[in-house]
């Protein structure tokens, strides 16, 4: 597969969302690193986008939301400490997982009840959102065990040739990946600390 790179103008987000709507894999620029990507609502996209990565299939995607009005199309039962966070750290480097609703491919989930996700604090990824009008199935734009690239140049080096689009927006502003939380259960629970602190999820739902 050609891998095409292109810039961050308007017709290059419109070429991205077009890759997208056919059931391509991206990769694009975010607040933390790099994301590759597919429609999460194409199943046989998805699936594409493990290939590319090479990710266990037990691994499951998260999503990427354009805003907060979003989140009823792939959760339920949100409990009030997601509103308090999403309040406080949306757009931002913070994934809830959430317990998911049937719309979701089982491919997204890897078969589970919850999903991950997240709204991302970056221009460019927010314009394909709202083009795009869907939740992006996303995850760092890397192979599977190797280093999440903060720089087009890092996911040309792992991914040229196994995606459709690479969107070059230049270095990312954060640079590390984004805290994970688990709202699933009573109390909140850390499962990977990124650029949000355990303090700071704390303060937030007091």
């Amino acid at each position: 597969m050609d891998t095409i790179r292109t810039g961050t103008q308007p017709e290059d987000i419109r070429r991205a969302v077009e890759s997208l709507q056919r059931g391509q894999v991206i990769a694009f620029p975010t607040d933390t690193v790099y994301g590759v990507g597919a429609h999460a609502m194409q199943p046989k996209a998805v699936e594409q986008l493990y290939v590319a990565k090479q990710r266990p299939r037990d691994k499951a995607i998260p999503l990427l939301l354009p805003d907060l009005d979003a989140l009823v199309q792939v959760a339920v039962s949100v409990p009030d400490a997601a509103y308090a966070l999403a309040e406080r750290f949306w757009p931002g480097a913070l994934t809830m997982i959430l317990r998911r609703t049937p719309q979701i491919p089982d491919v997204v989930t890897a078969g589970g009840e919850t999903v991950a996700v997240r709204i991302p604090d970056h221009p460019v990824t927010q314009a394909l959102l709202v083009a795009l009008n869907a939740p992006l199935a996303a995850t760092s734009a890397n192979l599977s065990g190797q280093p999440a690239p903060d720089t087009a140049d890092g996911v040309w080096e792992q991914l040229a040739g196994r995606i459709g689009l690479l969107v070059d927006g230049g270095t990312c502003p954060g640079g590390v990946a984004s805290t994970i939380v688990d709202l699933t259960t009573p109390a909140l629970k850390v499962l990977r600390l990124g650029g949000i602190s355990e303090q700071q999820l704390l303060d937030a739902i007091k």
